[in-house]
């Protein structure tokens, strides 16, 4: 099986892309291919490429979020469980500025999110377990969490209908 993706453009916010790659199945599960430097890589900026990768493993009513930077690009996924991914246009000079969109994130679609720089990115496992991946592309270091943003995971400006009340957060995102 050639591998291949589909790629198309957020509905609701600019430079947001969904990426579903082909996946090969039989009797014994299925195979995909995740990253293809010849394929998301070319949605990137010219002179930037991926430089690292990160996996966050969580638990069931996790919700990790809302953060950013002004230079990450962020190729984001799960490889394990089920999540809820959001993508918020934090841009002040955009049109759609506090708007989000959701995605559910599993198995049966192994679709990849490109985040671009200022947009926050946040999700929340469903399931028992989560493995979250992060490929990540910057120019120059990389910005640690004390160089990023961090917006309240329940802002009201942003009316995001998570699917609890009370979610499993950290200190730096109550």
């Amino acid at each position: 099986m050639p591998i291949s993706f589909e790629i198309r453009e957020s509905k609701l916010i600019q430079g947001v892309k969904i990426i579903k790659p082909s996946v090969s199945s039989d009797l014994r599960g299925n195979i995909w291919t995740s990253f293809l430097a010849d394929e998301p890589q070319n949605l990137l900026p010219s002179g930037l490429t991926f430089k690292h990768d990160k996996f966050s493993l969580s638990k069931l009513n996790v919700l990790r979020g809302i953060h950013g930077d002004d230079k990450s690009w962020k190729l984001v996924t799960c490889v394990y469980g089920e999540i809820l991914q959001v993508v918020v246009d934090c841009r002040k000079e955009s049109k759609t500025l506090n708007r989000h969109e959701l995605f559910k994130i599993n198995k049966k679609n192994n679709i990849s999110i490109l985040v671009p720089p200022r947009l926050g990115n946040a999700y929340y496992v469903v399931s028992d377990e989560a493995v979250y991946h992060y490929k990540l592309a910057y120019k120059g270091k990389y910005f640690d969490s004390k160089e990023q943003f961090t917006r309240k995971w329940n802002d009201p400006a942003f009316s995001i209908d998570w699917p609890i009340k009370s979610p499993i957060l950290s200190d730096r995102d109550k």
